[in-house]
């Protein structure tokens, strides 16, 4: 195990919560859509980061789908609030 990529994934996953703390609080939905963006994208750092550190190449593939409804997440929103659907 690389010592070196899991203090980064350690890291990013430190600054991941505190964000989310911080976000959860948000009063719109905008604000909770960029909550699960930066999940979906930290997210996808941390498992590649332990899939080099662990030797699990299976992480990968985890880390890979978690970006791509991370994406996926963020056009339905990015739809949604471009139709106005007035709900906030």
């Amino acid at each position: 195990m690389n010592g070196f990529d899991l203090a980064i994934a350690l890291f990013l996953l430190g600054n991941l919560i505190v964000a989310l703390l911080v976000a959860a609080r948000g009063p719109t939905s905008a604000d909770r859509m960029l909550m699960a963006l930066l999940f979906g994208s930290t997210g996808t750092g941390i498992l590649v980061l332990l899939a080099q550190a662990m030797h699990i190449p299976a992480l990968v593939d985890v880390a890979l789908v978690l970006a791509l409804l991370a994406a996926i997440g963020g056009v339905a929103f990015a739809k949604r609030a471009w139709q106005g659907d007035g709900h906030d």
